[in-house]
């Protein structure tokens, strides 16, 4: 879905740990498109030799880099003893980091916190990326908040602390050799422009996943494409084939429908969208048809929006 709307944006994976990856259902897991790339396989755990053998797996999917994820602040992940908690032991990340570098010549990338509690300020962050860029890591995503990890579930860990986005900016200042990206509360583009006058890329999450159509218009105005006149209408259609497809594979397409539940944010229209389409059970052989029938309920105007207006 996103592909459909930038082909230039990376798009990252969720959080896999190095145990499913080894043990489990690495297909499943591990399977991509061609046209999802570029993408970065976001991987979690704390053992090197894990992270390398995961990686060593991973490798044969086709993916563009491996992103070393020490920013979740879950208790199931806090208990693994890796994410966010990995913040208070740099020199272990460096070893991580280290033994990622050693099973690939992809990037190898770190998605990080400003800091966690005991450990917040701008100078403790700093000598963090320091040791970890010590061991290669080619660039470091991180979200301007601390993560609290006694207290707070990670719901609130993404909106309660306070975003120190100034931070961020000092850190790319007073290390302009760093590629350094910004991540946290960014739900425009105008957020995304503002931020890169200051850093070299910024990161989109939940804001991106609430309202998708808002990547219509990044190739244009972030990386200089000519303007998209995809349509809000287009992209359900054009995932309308995938949907179906998923029927015949016996998969489940509700999830696939769910991500679509935004492509309307904000707009006349969506509310009805969102009925039809959520909140009971649709057959997976009448889901493509249900699909077109709820855009039929959008208004003309809605369906037909482009990016620019």
């Amino acid at each position: 879905m996103a592909r459909l709307m930038t082909r230039h944006t990376l798009l990252y994976t969720e959080m896999i740990t190095t145990g499913a990856i080894i043990h489990g259902d690495r297909a499943r897991l591990l399977e991509i498109d061609p046209i999802e790339k570029p993408i970065s396989l976001q991987l979690g755990g704390d053992d090197p030799i894990e992270i390398a053998e995961s990686i060593r797996i991973a490798s044969q999917y086709g993916y563009d880099e491996f992103n070393l994820n020490v920013g979740c602040p879950s208790d199931r992940v806090q208990h693994a003893q890796f994410g966010a908690c990995l913040m208070a032991d740099p020199p272990k990340v460096a070893r991580i980091v280290e033994a990622m570098k050693s099973a690939t010549d992809l990037p190898v990338t770190v998605k990080h916190r400003v800091g966690i509690d005991g450990r917040e300020t701008y100078e403790q962050m700093e000598s963090f990326v320091k040791t970890v860029a010590s061991a290669g890591a080619d660039r470091f995503s991180v979200h301007a908040r601390i993560a609290i990890l006694d207290g707070l579930s990670p719901k609130e860990n993404r909106t309660v602390p306070p975003l120190r986005y100034d931070d961020v900016y000092r850190l790319k200042r007073e290390n302009p050799d760093l590629v350094v990206e910004i991540n946290g509360g960014i739900t425009t583009i105008d957020d995304v422009l503002d931020h890169l006058i200051h850093v070299d890329g910024v990161m989109v999450g939940r804001a991106a996943y609430d309202n998708p159509f808002m990547l219509a218009a990044i190739d244009s105005v972030v990386f200089g494409d000519s303007v998209s006149t995809i349509t809000r209408g287009d992209v359900v259609r054009s995932m309308t084939p995938y949907i179906a497809e998923c029927s015949e594979r016996g998969l489940n397409p509700t999830p696939v429908i769910h991500h679509l539940l935004g492509i309307f944010a904000h707009r006349p229209g969506t509310r009805k969208w969102k009925q039809q389409l959520s909140g009971r059970r649709i057959e997976p052989a009448a889901a493509a048809l249900a699909v077109a029938r709820a855009l039929e309920a959008v208004p003309a105007d809605t369906a037909n929006e482009t990016a620019f207006n």
